[in-house]
Parts: structure tokens; sequence; C-alpha cells
């Protein structure tokens, strides 16, 4: 297999409750805080929400990139990705995710076929499949 890219963070302090995030290029620097929901100060990042935005980002491109095999132009897209923090009776800690994905130029059909073939081809989907629970929502919206 070879390296495409490494993407390198430092995470010091206390992690999520007060910690920092360091990119290794320095284009990241981010404090962390556990979200007022949960009992925190908030007024920081969290985890799940960079994991939301990484996963994001990365299953857009897996979008085009479906899109692209296929033929297919489109005017617009869009994704909210939901990543939830979840705990069994047991009080173990896990994770659940909703994509949200908004495609235009295209009908329904097509914004879902390209959703499914998405997952397919994301690294994050490909990585968490089977581990967590995921749902694809794939919408076609006026361009």
């Amino acid at each position: 297999m070879a390296v495409t890219y490494t993407g390198v963070v430092t995470v010091t302090g206390e992690g999520r409750n007060g910690g920092r995030v360091e990119a290794g290029d320095g284009l990241l620097d981010i404090r962390l805080a556990i979200p007022k929901e949960l009992g925190g100060a908030g007024g920081a990042t969290n985890p799940e929400q960079l994991f939301a935005a990484g996963w994001g980002a990365c299953f857009l491109g897996a979008v085009r990139r479906a899109a692209s095999q296929r033929g297919i132009s489109l005017a617009s897209t869009a994704i909210t990705v939901e990543a939830t923090l979840t705990h069994d009776d047991d009080g173990e800690f896990g994770l659940s995710a909703v994509l949200n994905l908004e495609l235009g130029g295209v009908d329904q059909a097509t914004a879902t076929a390209l959703g499914e073939a998405a997952h397919q081809l994301c690294p994050y989907s490909k990585a968490t499949r089977g581990n967590i629970p995921v749902v694809v929502n794939s919408t076609a919206v006026a361009a």
C-alpha cells in the first residue's frame, strides 16, 4: 500500500477537557472543550465536531469522484454531518453518525445513487463501516 498523505496532529493537555490540537504544519491550532450539553464549559470545538468536519469534507470529495466517474455534472454540493457521542447502559461510549447530503443539478434517484457510491468510496465511511451506526440521507435540491 502506497502512502498518499499523512496528517499529523498533537493533542496536549487534558484532551477534550481543555486540551489543545496542533497540526504539524501549523495550519491547525485550536482549543478543545467539553460541550455545554455534556456539562462542560463549551466555547471551543470538540472531537465530535472535528470528526464530523473531516468526514464531511472527505465525503464530498467522494461524491465528486463518483459523479465524475459517471459523467454527471453537479451544480452544488453540501453536507451536514451529525457525529453523535453515545453511551450504553454499562457506561461505555460509542459513536453514531448521520450524513445529510444535498446535491444540486440532479434528480432524487441520482442523488441517492451518488450518496451510496460515495459511502463506498470515502475512507471515513470505509473506516467506520460495521463499527458504528451510519445513516446517509441524500437529497436532490434546486440548483
